[in-house]
């Protein structure tokens, strides 16, 4: 196969035909829309992953904290063969102070409808994407680079909703 820049081709079903140059330029127009969400998309999925995130643990107050510095053995000389050494110190077993809230429930089913929400943006990325690579498998020129100038401006008109920009 090859790449050809006829203005006839068929994309994705049978009643997208193209004949002629205006059915192309709005089948390329198409194409790029096309891209441009898959893009948005993508962005959207790492929005959507940063957000799903659980909170940091924080402990119930009057509960004993049990912290990986507490934890660490203390090494004395070797003859000293004392059982108190590896164990931790009576500052770690104290009770912690931290008043934070805990909400289980809500977090638990708000977590449940937000991944479900993320499989449902995740199914169209990968269908859309599948879509836009059989696309680009019709061999046709214009709608090859319809993808690359729609994922080009995608990726301009998507990168500054990721906030990575410091």
């Amino acid at each position: 196969m090859y790449f050809e820049s006829s203005s006839n081709v068929t994309l994705l079903f049978d009643f997208w035909n193209v004949h002629g140059p205006g059915g192309m330029v709005l089948s390329v127009f198409v194409v790029l829309l096309l891209t441009v969400i898959y893009e948005l998309l993508k962005v959207w999925k790492t929005t959507l992953e940063k957000q799903s995130k659980p909170p940091p643990l924080t402990p119930v107050p009057g509960t004993f904290s049990l912290t990986p510095p507490c934890l660490s053995p203390v090494f004395e000389h070797p003859v000293s063969s004392s059982s108190l050494t590896n164990s931790p110190s009576e500052v770690c077993l104290a009770p912690t102070d931290l008043t934070a809230p805990t909400v289980v429930a809500t977090l638990s089913a708000n977590s449940w409808l937000l991944h479900s929400f993320q499989t449902g943006v995740h199914v169209v990325h990968v269908v859309l994407g599948y879509m836009l690579m059989l696309c680009v498998m019709s061999y046709n020129v214009w709608i090859f680079l319809g993808v690359m100038v729609g994922s080009a401006l995608g990726y301009f008109l998507s990168f500054p909703l990721l906030g990575l920009r410091k």
